[in-house]
């Protein structure tokens, strides 16, 4: 992005994307403090490298790259600062939803908690599939090759039929 940005516009698209920092954020951070924390750091990121923003890319695929790539490394920094115990929350999906209060059913659950167990990297691609991102923009968003987001899509498929296949309706 070649002009300056003001910072009502940058209010702006934050608003207007919101949904994409709280699936991550929701994603990576259990505790309701490294969500805040996250979250924060998502949003200095996102101001600091708004200058360096291609407009020849959809600014809903920046703001992926950017906060993933944040999540990422918080993720990793908070790793090392843990006993290795990680909780569930699936209360991301419930965010998605935008403040609707719909109980989810069983199955969507165990998505959710299917997803969560995944690392990093895979949480990541499966977050964007579901998101509707090509493999090329998933490719581009996590900086990985086509064929490597391919064949990531094809196991995680693959476990997750074998974790509806062994796991009770």
């Amino acid at each position: 992005m070649n002009t300056t940005i003001d910072k009502e516009e940058f209010i702006r698209i934050i608003r207007e994307n919101r949904r994409i920092i709280y699936k991550i954020v929701y994603t990576y951070c259990s505790d309701p403090d490294d969500r805040k924390d996250l979250e924060q750091e998502m949003l200095i990121q996102l101001w600091q490298s708004l200058k360096n923003y291609d407009s020849n890319y959809r600014l809903s695929t920046w703001l992926y790259k950017v906060c993933l790539n944040v999540a990422i490394s918080h993720y990793r920094k908070e790793k090392k600062h843990t006993d290795g115990r990680e909780s569930l929350d699936v209360s991301i999906f419930k965010m998605a939803d935008e403040g609707q209060d719909e109980i989810m059913s069983e199955r969507t659950q165990r998505l959710h908690t299917f997803i969560n167990q995944l690392d990093k990297l895979n949480k990541a691609v499966i977050i964007l599939h579901l998101e509707g991102h090509s493999h090329k923009e998933t490719a581009d968003i996590l900086g990985i090759s086509e064929s490597n987001v391919g064949t990531k899509m094809h196991r995680i498929k693959n476990l997750l039929k074998q974790n509806f296949s062994t796991t009770p309706n």
